[in-house]
């Protein structure tokens, strides 16, 4: 009796073991479940990530609130321009007072172009997106609006920067400026701000540029002479302190507060987004190496 029993149970410590092992080698046991990452807290106002592969949204905070965008509207205005039938990046403009004193009126910021240099389209490209000049901005407006007198080719441009945005079928933006020194009517949502970047990206000069930590541009001088400019930083500083960083622009403004449209490749992905009205420039880098942290962490 004591026998069959003693054989019963050791049949089934047996089985249980070979069960015991079945599970430990398939690894069933300990196949908990995958735990996501948990979406960041940023102190922005609106957030949005993408994959720039496929679109994909893989961040959304207040994603579709319309807001200011600050100096982040110049992405569009190099887009337009760049987006020109045949344009000639080394076409020269001649920079006017009336660009000076815009700046001076509104306290802008400046490439510190200088009246009467004879400036390239494509240096006026740099001057836009990396000190982020309001005088580089309007001589482009003024250069690649149409129109007989300064006012209507400005208008002009903005139209186009409008047309490039329903274009996109974006119906959250408007643009009622070339630089984002708006007057009312000047705005955009993380969502669609994103879009804009990654169409401007497709061009192979606007990628150039925007990666670019600093440039020194050479003007020509009403007598003919070469002047060397003071270089331009780049007032993206995602460049220097986050890996893979290619990109795109800064804003700020006093209803803007600090934005950031940001872009970076990492084992051949990018990720594409946006920040509005984080709390400072320091806080919008934070927000945005957030956003890319948890958008590669996606992907």
């Amino acid at each position: 009796m004591n026998t069959g029993i003693q054989g019963i149970r050791l049949r089934r410590a047996v089985g249980v073991a070979v069960t015991t092992g079945a599970l430990l080698a398939s690894g069933a046991l300990y196949a908990a479940p995958a735990q996501a990452a948990a979406a960041p807290t940023i102190v922005a106002k609106g957030g949005y990530v993408m994959n720039n592969g496929n679109g994909t949204s893989l961040y959304t905070k207040a994603a579709d609130t319309r807001r200011s965008t600050g100096s982040t509207t110049k992405i569009m205005t190099a887009k337009v321009v760049l987006a020109q039938k045949n344009v000639n990046l080394d076409a020269k403009v001649t920079i006017q007072m009336a660009y000076s004193d815009y700046i001076v009126k509104h306290n802008a910021s400046s490439a510190r172009l200088i009246v009467g240099d004879k400036v390239t389209v494509r240096q006026l490209l740099y001057g836009l997106m990396l000190p982020s000049g309001c005088d580089a901005a309007y001589a482009l407006a003024d250069k690649f609006g149409t129109g007989s007198t300064r006012s209507a080719r400005v208008k002009s441009f903005i139209g186009k920067m409008n047309a490039e945005a329903k274009k996109l079928g974006l119906k959250n933006t408007s643009f009622d400026s070339f630089d984002g020194i708006g007057n009312g009517k000047n705005y955009s949502t993380p969502r669609d701000l994103t879009k804009i970047a990654s169409s401007a990206m497709k061009s192979s000069t606007f990628r150039s540029i925007v990666k670019t930590k600093k440039y020194t541009a050479k003007t020509v001088t009403k007598t003919g002479s070469t002047r060397t400019m003071a270089p331009w930083t780049n007032t993206n500083t995602l460049l220097s302190s986050y890996s893979g960083t290619i990109g795109v622009k800064t804003g700020s403004g006093p209803e803007a507060k600090y934005c950031l449209v940001f872009a970076a490749t990492r084992n051949g992905k990018t990720v594409i987004g946006t920040v509005l009205a984080s709390s400072s420039a320091a806080q919008r880098e934070k927000d945005a190496k957030a956003l890319m942290g948890y958008g590669f962490g996606k992907l």
